[in-house]
C-alpha cells in the first residue's frame, strides 16, 4: 500500500505541476483515499493558474474586508464581488435529529470514539426499520448508493434478512477498525473509499450476486470495477 500510494503521489504531483504551484499535499494519497478528502481537478485547471485566470491561495485563516478577503500573512486584500463558503455540513447532526426520542438519538450517532454504527453502511443494528443511504462516502457516491439502494430493495423484498443485532455489531465493529487505522481522525466520516470494491462484494454476496462482475479470469485481475459491472443481469452470473 505505501509503495502504490508513493507511486500515485509522484505521478499526480508531476501530472498536475503541484509542486511548481505550492500546492503539494502534507498528507499522504493512502490517507487522502482512505478518509475521501481526495477530489478531482477540473479539465485544464492548472493551465487555467498559469494563465492567471485562477489565483491560488492557501489561507489558515481569513477576515473579510472592504474590498473583498484578507488571506492570513498577507497585507494586499483578495478582491471580490462574492464569497462562496463551502463548509459543508455534519451529517451526524442530521441523522440524530430524525429522532425525538433520545435513546434512537443515541443509537444512531453510537460513541463518540467510533463510527456510525451502521451495518453494511445503511442499517443501525437496534433500529432495522430505518435505512440510510448516502451517509459514508466512496470514490463514487452515486452508484455506491445505487447499489445500497438495490441491497435494500432485495432485503425488503425478501431475498435476504439480517442477521442477529449481535452479529450485526461484530460487523460494524470490524468495519470501525479499519475506519480508524485508515482514515485517522477521520474516522466519522465514514469513508469506504479505499475499500469500495469489497464493500460491493459483500452487498453483492447478501443478494445472491456472484461478486465477482468482470468476464474473465484476467479481466477480473486487472481491470478496474466500475458502475456498469453491476448491472444486474443475473443472480449467478
Amino acid at each position: 500500500r505505501w509503495s502504490y500510494s508513493k507511486f500515485v503521489e509522484s505521478d499526480i504531483k508531476r501530472k498536475l505541476r503541484l509542486a511548481k504551484h505550492g500546492m503539494v499535499p502534507t498528507h499522504s494519497f493512502l490517507h487522502e483515499i482512505s478518509s475521501c478528502l481526495i477530489s478531482t481537478v477540473p479539465e485544464k485547471f492548472y493551465d487555467k493558474v498559469e494563465e492567471g485566470k485562477i489565483k491560488l491561495k492557501k489561507a489558515p485563516s481569513f477576515s473579510f474586508c472592504h474590498n473583498g478577503v484578507l488571506v492570513e500573512g498577507e497585507t494586499t486584500p483578495v478582491e471580490a464581488d462574492v464569497v462562496i463558503m463551502a463548509t459543508g455540513f455534519k451529517g451526524e447532526k442530521k441523522l440524530r435529529d430524525i429522532f425525538v426520542s433520545q435513546t434512537f438519538q443515541d443509537y444512531i450517532a453510537g460513541s463518540p470514539d467510533a463510527a456510525i454504527p451502521l451495518y453494511r453502511e445503511c442499517i443501525q443494528p437496534h433500529i432495522p426499520q430505518l435505512a440510510v443511504i448516502g451517509f459514508s462516502e466512496s470514490v463514487s457516491n452515486l452508484y455506491t448508493s445505487e447499489i445500497r439502494c438495490r441491497w435494500l430493495a432485495e432485503l425488503l423484498d425478501g431475498t435476504f434478512k439480517l442477521p442477529s443485532i449481535k452479529e450485526m455489531e461484530k460487523d460494524v465493529t470490524k468495519w470501525d477498525e479499519y475506519l480508524k487505522r485508515y482514515s485517522g481522525e477521520y474516522y466519522r466520516r465514514k469513508c469506504i473509499g479505499a475499500l469500495h470494491v469489497w464493500y460491493n462484494d459483500q452487498l453483492c454476496k447478501d443478494m445472491g450476486w456472484n461478486p465477482r462482475r468482470k468476464k474473465g479470469f484476467f479481466a477480473e485481475l486487472f481491470e478496474p470495477y466500475g458502475p456498469l459491472d453491476y448491472v444486474p443481469f443475473s443472480a449467478a452470473s
